[in-house]
């Protein structure tokens, strides 16, 4: 074989292998989507095609992202920057963009990534190619913008997710997409709920979901079809291997009286010296030894800084640690969290 059709070969397999990591990512299989965009970054590299590196770093940042493990998409998260900065995200710079807009809303909330979501939406180029590419991203654009009080901005998003639909019919994830960022706008439950059973991405259906329960929740007699809602978000989320959302949405849950046995697990908790906590008290030490406080992580779970600061007592205890130091030591150890650093050079 020629080096020129062996460089053919080899590129052709890593394409191949991106191709099915998107879409393990879009049918919720998290493990096989990091797995194969692992393997997809290594055959890329091999055959000099770092170009298509940064659409396997994506589906990593973003995977990372619904596991809960913010430290390993910020790694990911900076490797796209750099990757950008050397000229090497050519295609689908958008994706790049938005993996670092959710990074910053999850670390600090939407006025953290004010400035990265107000480029986006003004862009027309990274706007359309993002829409055209993430069935998630019209509607979390628009919660994102009118949570920054951008009517003007949600508004953009919905009339040019609807035209990209109108051009082209029959593509039903488009369409879903469309239908959902616009029934957020209209605050109207039963358009969303629409999106949601027509959306084919598992956690774009399970945002649906969550989205029409809490418009649900605050129209009259509206408790019975929110809980219905908040359900299947939280059975998406846990089928998207999304805990984070799915915690969040339980949290929804018991606000309307609603409790549920099932408590999702957050990425790299099974290993050394960890077998004795339970699922809260590995959420707890995941986001401590990602360095959030007490209260920063009480906000991602939904309880109290002092209830942290209970379970991480607990945790000082059952993993023979005295500090966050030391707990952040040990918590790097975990089997899970280093096949993930593996996977991040």
């Amino acid at each position: 074989m020629t080096a020129a059709r062996r460089e053919v070969g080899d590129g052709l397999a890593a394409a191949s292998l991106l191709c099915a990591a998107d879409l393990a990512f879009a049918k919720g299989d998290v493990t096989t989507a990091v797995d194969v965009a692992g393997k997809g970054i290594d055959q890329a590299q091999r055959a000099g095609l770092h170009r298509l590196v940064p659409d396997a770093r994506t589906v990593m940042a973003l995977s990372a992202l619904r596991q809960g493990n913010m430290s390993v998409s910020k790694e990911f998260a900076d490797q796209l920057r750099d990757g950008a900065l050397l000229g090497q995200t050519a295609h689908r710079p958008s994706q790049s963009a938005w993996v670092a807009a959710q990074l910053l809303e999850v670390q600090g909330g939407p006025t953290r990534a004010a400035e990265l979501i107000t480029g986006i939406v003004t862009d027309d180029q990274l706007l359309l190619e993002l829409l055209a590419a993430q069935p998630a991203a019209a509607a979390w654009l628009v919660r994102a913008t009118r949570q920054l009080g951008a009517e003007a901005l949600a508004r953009r998003v919905v009339s040019v997710a609807s035209a990209l639909a109108a051009r082209n019919h029959g593509l039903r994830a488009v369409a879903a997409a469309a239908l959902h960022a616009s029934g957020l706008l209209e605050r109207d439950p039963g358009r969303v709920v629409a999106a949601a059973a027509s959306h084919l991405d598992v956690w774009a259906a399970a945002s649906a979901w969550e989205d029409a329960g809490r418009l649900f929740a605050v129209q009259p007699a509206g408790r019975e079809r929110a809980v219905e809602a908040l359900e299947s978000a939280a059975d998406g989320y846990a089928s998207a291997t999304a805990p984070r959302d799915a915690r969040r949405v339980m949290s929804r849950l018991r606000s309307l009286g609603v409790r549920r046995g099932h408590y999702p697990q957050y990425a790299g908790q099974e290993g050394v010296s960890t077998s004795a906590l339970t699922r809260t008290e590995a959420a707890v030490a995941e986001l401590v030894s990602q360095g959030f406080t007490n209260s920063q992580v009480g906000e991602r779970l939904f309880i109290s800084g002092h209830t942290v600061a209970f379970h991480l007592k607990k945790i000082f205890r059952k993993m023979n640690v005295a500090s966050r130091v030391e707990l952040t030591r040990a918590w790097s150890q975990v089997p899970t969290a280093a096949a993930w650093g593996a996977k991040a050079q």
